[in-house]
């Protein structure tokens, strides 16, 4: 398959100028608001049976970043987040692992550690998270030390407010920085804030923006904001990763976050990823869930599934 630099080599006309970007950028198809909510809505009424119920639960397991990102975190609360990530639940081994442990670049080698060779990645916030207002030498800096310390994939930040003021070639530019600074090291995963873009134009044109600029993953959101990861804006993220490897032959993975706390919204989450870019996306290489709380959730329904009772919170670990 091809990858991110042959999609940058396929836009380099694009991206030779901010004129030529601008250009490209307000000349994708508006976005049909109404029609969007109401297809995303739809989409989340399907039923699951008990069968597809189980699979799709472990499936959501599997594609957890498993996330703590607080001033007050410790390197013990780093372990103990990363043994939850190795083993969900200590009384049932055939548990998946969630993908990943999301942590700040301080906490890299801990979790590093923690995770040892149990397949669990190590995710690490960069570039000024979660503002994206610093430099790009101090964001390339911040990149360079969790990547040093053992990330194995970095969650950058655009500066939204750059976007927001149209400086589309500064954020490309930021963006093919960070891309250049993991090499074949970590993957990159680009964090929108969609909660602060305003519009799902302006959704749409960060998507194109993030994955020609090099992004293997593009991100809804920090967490950190009061919208974060919506139905609507996922499908439209969705739908952005689908057109771009129809043009390029390149496929640039999803990851919604921040708000999807139990398993009836991860649930509708795998709809729309099954009904809007289908099976090659149903994979935790190419889709992911960054929280916290909802992992919990997901144990307590693989838990009722399989004995037909319901354990309650005092089931799983508290984060």
């Amino acid at each position: 398959m091809p990858t991110t630099a042959h999609a940058a080599t396929a836009f380099a006309d694009v991206t030779a100028s901010d004129s030529t970007l601008r250009r490209f950028l307000h000349g994708l198809p508006g976005v049909d608001a109404v029609g969007l909510e109401a297809r995303a809505a739809s989409l989340g009424t399907r039923s699951i049976k008990t069968t597809a119920k189980a699979y799709a639960i472990d499936l959501a397991i599997s594609m957890i970043d498993l996330t703590t990102l607080e001033g007050a975190d410790t390197p013990g609360k780093v372990r103990a987040l990363a043994a939850k990530a190795v083993h969900p639940d200590p009384t049932d081994r055939t548990t998946p692992t969630t993908a990943a442990v999301c942590v700040y670049p301080d906490m890299v080698a801990t979790a590093k550690a923690a995770v040892k060779d149990s397949g669990v990645k190590v995710a690490s916030v960069a570039t000024a998270f979660p503002a994206g207002r610093a430099a790009l030498p101090v964001k390339i800096a911040d990149t360079a030390d969790a990547i040093a310390a053992g990330a194995d994939e970095i969650d950058m930040v655009i500066d939204r407010g750059a976007f927001l003021a149209g400086r589309y070639m500064e954020v490309y530019e930021q963006i093919a920085a960070i891309r250049a600074e993991c090499g074949d090291r970590a993957r990159l995963k680009v964090i929108f804030e969609t909660g602060e873009l305003s519009t799902y134009d302006n959704i749409r044109r960060a998507s194109w923006l993030g994955m020609m600029a090099g992004a293997d993953f593009i991100k809804t959101s920090t967490g950190k904001v009061a919208v974060n990861a919506t139905p609507a804006n996922t499908l439209l993220m969705l739908e952005a990763v689908r057109d771009f490897r129809a043009q390029t032959g390149v496929q640039i993975g999803v990851k919604p976050a921040g708000g999807i706390r139990n398993t009836k919204e991860a649930i509708k989450f795998l709809v729309l990823v099954n009904e809007t870019v289908g099976e090659d996306w149903l994979d935790n290489h190419w889709f992911r869930f960054g929280a916290s709380s909802l992992l919990n959730d997901l144990l307590m329904q693989r838990q009722k599934l399989a004995t037909g009772h319901y354990s309650g919170p005092d089931y799983v670990t508290v984060d």
